[in-house]
């Protein structure tokens, strides 16, 4: 696999965005702005293509990745959707929710981008220029988040260049994304819509579709069903320590909603307590204090509600044993 390259920085305008679906039409990996998080685009459909996310990355090849698609129409060719998964997909796509179904019989994404499963994890992404993308590179296209495998998500251009410069084909600059953390994942299989992994979408809007609680996803199996569900993920070089009530000496602080001490090396996700503003800023500031060099991070509680959910889920993976 060749990881030395030149990367290209495409904008996305209409030539860029051809030259990126051409790109993927070819087997290349390309930087792909969404709504969500900047993801490493590649043909699903090929399993060489995929490899070079693998690759580039330096991913558990455990971990079956999400495939995405420019409307609801092309996802149904992929998947087969059940009267839940049609109504969350009516509800939420295009934006930043996944829906793991079973794999169609034609479905032509490949065995290693599913991991050798029978289902797939399928997304409709709301980002403009994602859509032009797939919708010209004209087949399903794996997304993780476009950075080195259990480090920080990328939210922007620079932060993809950060870590995969020299390693992918190009990325589409289209600035920072929206949402700032990835999409939920519910899985819609035998034992009924499933949370496994919460994000962009709060649990209480998709219990109000299904009219049902979700389940939760019990403790991991042999191998993940969905990306995102190995325990460390989404960890910086720092420590990090949760919950804290102030940095001791030496550490780095990531607060959240108004503060009157001040401190040292000091980033606030929400000065105001907006939890959809925290999620914005999440991955950046836990980037710009890891680059800092500091040897831990505190970070400040952060509500178990909402977006808070997925904000605590990815803080507590930052922190896990690695």
């Amino acid at each position: 696999m060749n990881l030395s390259r030149q990367t290209k920085r495409l904008i996305a305008d209409p030539a860029g965005i051809a030259e990126a679906a051409s790109l993927l039409r070819a087997g290349g990996l390309v930087g792909l702005p969404t709504e969500t998080v900047y993801g490493l685009a590649a043909d699903a459909t090929s399993g060489t293509a995929v490899a070079g996310i693998y690759a580039a990355k330096e991913r558990p090849s455990f971990n079956p990745l999400i495939s995405h698609l420019p409307d609801l129409a092309s996802a149904c060719r992929q998947g087969l959707f059940d009267a839940d998964a049609l109504a969350l997909a009516q509800a939420f796509w295009p934006g930043p929710l996944t829906l793991v179904v079973p794999a169609a019989p034609d479905c032509t994404v490949s065995d290693l981008a599913r991991a050798g499963l029978p289902s797939v994890a399928l997304r409709v992404p709301a980002h403009p220029a994602a859509r032009a993308v797939l919708a010209a590179a004209g087949r399903p296209i794996a997304a993780p988040s476009a950075n080195r495998s259990g480090r920080i998500s990328a939210t922007s251009a620079a932060h993809v260049l950060s870590d995969l410069d020299g390693r992918i084909d190009a990325v589409l600059d289209a600035g920072p994304t929206e949402v700032g953390v990835e999409s939920t994942i519910v899985a819609c299989l035998d034992a009924g819509p499933t949370l496994l992994r919460p994000g962009g979408i709060p649990r209480e809007a998709i219990e109000a579709v299904i009219g049902r609680p979700l389940a939760n996803a019990g403790e991991a199996g042999h191998a993940p069903i969905s990306p995102g569900l190995l325990a460390s993920h989404y960890a910086p070089a720092a420590k990090v320590r949760l919950e804290a009530e102030a940095p001791r000496e030496g550490e780095a602080w990531l607060g959240f909603g108004p503060e009157h001490d001040t401190y040292p090396l000091s980033l606030n996700l929400s000065p105001t307590g907006d939890l959809r503003e925290a999620a914005s800023h999440l991955f950046g500031h836990l980037r710009q204090l890891d680059t800092a060099g500091w040897a831990t991070i505190a970070v400040a509680r952060i509500p178990e509600e909402g977006l808070g959910e997925a904000i605590n889920d990815r803080l507590r993976r930052a922190a896990a044993p690695r």
